[in-house]
């Protein structure tokens, strides 16, 4: 086989070595489903006299970035430094030299990604990202590609690890928050500041990419409604189990009449939802659509392999089209439809409330919730001395309303506070 592609590598950490190993290990297999031999000729580092572990070419190791991408021996370009700088300065350079970036950067996808789209689809190349969602779990090409003759309807995923590690090890062993996170920690799950996870940050990139190709539409991250899990309690996950739910953070991307509903937040996820039983680190993604119905993609959602994988399966697919004079599918704005306000969303909610334990509670917070237009589904309370808790699920009602309940609830003498507020999807889905 006399045809070679040549590859840049921006990144050499864990995730571009495991790239590294997985070419190697299947350079004969990954010469046969391309055409060519694929050989990394660059590789951009910050420190070049670390030892990484793998074999690379004499010379290849730069700390000059901009060089390798410049290169006249460098055909198409892997970026896994991540964050937006100088990460996308690099990209928008390759793409404007005419060559095929495969990236794993969610966060400058989120935020850039029409823009560096544009200038792929100007340069007539690819720019590929499979692995800025859900790590190895194929999503991005299913959603550009499987499902494009399909109409979609909904999109919902787990797709932070951390956070679920966390709220499955509340759930099945009782741990309180702080303790689940130390053990997120420990076990490297989480990050030394795990703020991006736990307030959902990450998911809300994630969920912005995902319903960009699933709706259409250009979504930012910045437009994702966000809340994330630092506030769950040990009452909430008890509440949930007694209701015959389990808390989940997930990410919700739907069509409402003509609008986008796009959101990263806890709530109460029925347990016989396939969803439900996603544990641990793992990720999932649910898809409902008109034809196909309904699809749910599950695995391990980071790491340095799964990305790896997801990384050197973009690689591929860019290398067959290279070779070919092509370009995969490129992404549409065609529908850009309105994103709809979160205090329009319409769900259940579960309201926990600290109260005094005396007559006439019960009758007065029943008629703030009355007063706002919000019905109660279900009600018991709890106590002890002269406390007690109310706990509360509505029916479905509209976000802004459920809001100016809480709002008024904490201007009722008896109520000690609002504990609580937290969505239930129990109607599937809802939007």
């Amino acid at each position: 086989m006399d045809r070679e592609l040549r590859i840049g590598l921006l990144g050499c950490g864990t995730v571009g070595t495991g790239v590294v190993a997985l070419l190697q290990q299947g350079e004969e297999d990954i010469a046969a489903r391309t055409g060519a031999r694929l050989r990394i000729t660059r590789v951009a580092v910050r420190d070049t006299a670390r030892d990484r572990g793998v074999a690379l070419p004499d010379g290849a190791i730069t700390d000059d970035a901009a060089s390798v991408v410049e290169a006249d021996d460098v055909d198409l370009v892997i970026e896994v430094m991540g964050g937006r700088e100088p990460a996308g300065e690099l990209i928008r350079r390759a793409l404007e030299l005419g060559k095929p970036v495969v990236t794993a950067n969610k966060e400058l996808i989120a935020t850039e990604g029409p823009e560096l789209f544009a200038l792929a689809q100007e340069a007539g190349v690819d720019l590929a990202y499979e692995a800025a969602v859900a790590g190895a779990i194929p999503i991005i090409k299913p959603l550009k590609e499987s499902l494009a003759g399909d109409h979609i309807r909904r999109v919902v995923g787990i797709l932070n690890g951390t956070t679920n590690y966390i709220l499955t090890k509340m759930t099945e062993d009782g741990t309180t928050y702080e303790e689940a996170l130390a053990e997120a920690k420990e076990l490297g799950y989480a990050e030394a500041d795990p703020t991006a996870d736990v307030a959902g940050h990450d998911a809300a990139a994630k969920c912005a990419i995902v319903a960009s190709l699933a709706f259409d539409t250009a979504v930012h991250g910045e437009q994702v409604y966000r809340e994330g899990i630092e506030s769950v309690s040990a009452t909430d996950i008890r509440v949930a189990d007694r209701l015959g739910y389990v808390v989940k953070l997930l990410a919700i991307a739907s069509e409402v009449e003509d609008q986008m509903a796009v959101r990263v937040h806890p709530a109460f996820l029925p347990k016989d939802h396939p969803l439900a039983a996603v544990r641990d680190a793992y990720n999932a993604i649910y898809v409902e659509a008109d034809a196909a119905g309904e699809l749910m993609f599950y695995g391990h959602g980071a790491g340095a392999a799964p990305t790896a994988s997801a990384v050197v399966g973009d690689v591929i697919d860019v290398s067959r089209n290279l070779l070919q004079t092509a370009r995969g599918p490129v992404e549409s704005e065609h529908r850009a439809q309105p994103i709809r306000p979160i205090e329009d969303l319409q769900t259940q909610y579960f309201v926990l409330l600290d109260v005094d334990d005396q007559p006439g509670v019960l009758a007065e917070v029943a008629l703030t919730f009355g007063a706002h237009g919000v019905s109660i589904a279900q009600v018991w309370q709890e106590g002890d001395d002269d406390h007690a808790q109310l706990v509360l699920v509505t029916h479905r009602s509209r976000e802004g309303d459920l809001r100016a309940t809480a709002d008024a609830l904490a201007d009722v003498a008896a109520v000690r506070r609002v504990a609580s507020v937290m969505r239930v999807e129990s109607e599937v889905f809802s939007s």
